[in-house]
């Protein structure tokens, strides 16, 4: 074991490989324009070939606005919705009046001052009693109180008022101006290019993310970028906009025709697989079921094989679902989708008068039980840290944060490594292919190099070098507040590299499905002979709590693998005495 160590102080940002953009001082009031700027510069400069004439003039032309002008319109494109009340506007940083900073916008075409509303856009805008003295008259000849609520008017005038109007139509006075954001579509274009998805909204990153933490250097290529084709990026929307109608209830039969075919870039394949997964589970739903089975089966997402075959169970196709059964149990599962083909191989196993396949049978899990009495302040996992801690066999609270973190810490590299599809700008918490099939495989390479470290022993000098080095960078496995000098010591004293490799291979199986449900606590014994085992991961169970399918699961692994690994539950002492 390597000797006692503190925590390292943070350590310069060393000097990456690319010019990186800087983030803002949040200091700044103006901070979310920098950011956005950053956002702007990026893709402008790194997607330049993505970006048609028009729209790289649009981008140099945003740099180009006056301050004001261009802080307020990234407010507004902030905002929810495209269309905004002048009157509405109130942003002091700008240190002009709004109307100051309107003028450039409106002059250059990035706002539509004199915008058409639909009946929806008008309730949206203005308020109950706005909406009431408009409307007077048509609710009273229709018969309808003027108390009516606001949805319930919205309902009643829909279908005598169709169509989109102008303001002045709308209100027959004098109002203030409503306008309208017109290049809405090249700002999420964009925003898709450097987040690699349009699940981020621009006020999550720009406000927020940018500034708050530090990013690991990796090195940018034109093929680590998300998409290399306009054409992919076109694609993507596509399938963005699949997916809303499919929220929206949209039938699934009329999205089907709409989904682009297979494609070629695994990324965009991934995402491709994850909208015919929903396609296919709202078409069941709706009673399309047919359309269901050729969507679960379309799709490569590890959660449709499941769905496709209880469909087929369902439709009663039951040679057609023990032959994909039966060739998918030949595969590499995790267990959630092991347990869930066997259950099916069973069922079928018994309708086709076939061998019915052969059970692995569920370890014995370690459990035992506890009476304490119950706190006045405190978790029940802090209860029983406190009952089991002794200074020569100390106990941490860990739950999904420790072996993750030394994961993290031993395959850093790894994990950091510029493959394309994996990191789009300077700012990925980690890998953008995390959770897809093919992560490993991509990188597996570089990952026997990991499991040779902990074969030939370097894993723990390996591990305390990333620790030092990278101390306080992001990492998807690293918490550093949870990972003290102290508790990292007595995990790589205690716990032995065939264990870790284990606990690790299995993590890697399936990390989306693997990287929680974990003990609570661990208890290591530093000074225990060779022999024995020198920790014990404990999960706590309170009263009326029980353990969860992934708990379960794990605690299965560990009991097959001989981890040590046990159910504390809970009792809590009957004269209810306070600690």
């Amino acid at each position: 074991m390597v000797g006692p160590r503190s925590k390292p102080k943070p350590k310069p940002k060393p000097k990456p490989r690319y010019r990186k953009p800087g983030t803002a001082d949040l200091e700044n009031p103006l901070y979310y324009l920098e950011n956005m700027e950053t956002v702007v510069a990026w893709v402008r400069d790194h997607h330049a070939d993505l970006l048609t004439d028009p729209e790289q003039c649009r981008l140099t032309g945003f740099l180009t606005l006056p301050m004001p002008a261009r802080a307020l319109l990234t407010r507004l494109v902030m905002r929810t919705g495209e269309h905004f009340r002048t009157d509405k506007l109130n942003y002091p940083e700008l240190a002009v009046a709004e109307a100051v900073a309107l003028e450039p916008l409106l002059a250059n075409d990035w706002l539509d001052a004199e915008p058409l509303l639909e009946l929806e856009q008008l309730f949206r805008l203005y308020t109950l009693p706005e909406l009431r003295r408009v409307f007077a008259g048509e609710l009273e000849a229709l018969g309808l109180p003027k108390s009516l609520a606001k949805a319930r008017m919205l309902e009643s005038l829909h279908h005598r008022f169709p169509d989109p109007r102008p303001l002045a139509d709308w209100l027959r006075q004098s109002a203030a101006p409503v306008v309208r954001l017109k290049q809405m579509g090249l700002f999420d274009r964009i925003r898709l290019m450097f987040f690699g998805n349009l699940r981020q909204s621009w006020s999550d990153f720009v406000l927020v993310e940018l500034g708050h933490q530090r990013y690991e250097p990796v090195p940018f290529t034109l093929d680590s970028r998300a998409f290399a084709q306009r054409v992919e990026v076109d694609c993507y929307l596509v399938m963005h906009q699949c997916r809303q109608w499919l929220d929206e209830g949209v039938p699934a039969a009329e999205v089907w025709p709409e989904v682009p075919g297979e494609l070629s870039n695994p990324w965009l394949t991934s995402r491709r697989n994850r909208l015919l997964l929903e396609l296919g589970r709202q078409a069941e739903r709706q009673g399309e079921r047919e359309l269901a089975v050729t969507a679960f089966a379309a799709s490569g997402h590890r959660e449709a094989r499941l769905k496709q075959l209880r469909l087929l169970e369902r439709l009663k196709r039951f040679d057609e679902a023990w032959a994909i059964a039966i060739a998918w149990q030949r595969q590499a599962l995790s267990d959630a989708e092991a347990q869930g083909l066997a259950r099916i191989l069973k069922r079928l196993a018994a309708k086709l008068a076939q061998p019915s396949p052969l059970s692995s049978g569920s370890p014995q899990l370690r459990e035992w039980s506890v009476e304490l009495p119950k706190p006045s302040t405190g978790s029940v996992e802090f209860s029983v840290l406190q009952h089991l801690w002794q200074d020569q066999a100390p106990v941490f609270y860990v739950e999904n944060t420790l072996i993750t973190g030394l994961f993290g810490l031993l395959c850093w590299d790894t994990i950091f490594e510029p493959l394309p599809g994996a990191f789009f700008h300077p700012f990925h918490v980690g890998p953008a292919d995390l959770t897809r099939d093919d992560f490993v495989e991509r990188r597996q390479v570089s990952f026997d190099r990991c499991f040779a470290a902990l074969s030939d022993g370097s894993y723990q000098r390996r591990i305390l070098d990333s620790y030092d080095a990278k101390y306080g960078i992001v990492n998807p496995f690293v918490i550093w507040p949870v990972l003290t000098p102290e508790l990292l010591d007595l995990a790589l004293a205690c716990i032995p590299a065939a264990d870790l490799e284990q606990l690790f291979r299995r993590l890697l199986l399936n990390i989306r499905e693997h990287r929680s449900g974990f003990p609570d606590l661990i208890q290591f014994h530093p000074e225990a002979p060779a022999s024995a085992p020198r920790y014990q991961m404990i999960e706590v169970k309170g009263p009326g709590d029980r353990l969860q399918d992934h708990q379960i699961r794990w605690l299965a692994f560990f009991a097959d693998q001989g981890i040590p690994a046990s159910v504390c539950y809970v009792r809590w002492q009957p004269d209810g005495a306070s600690t």
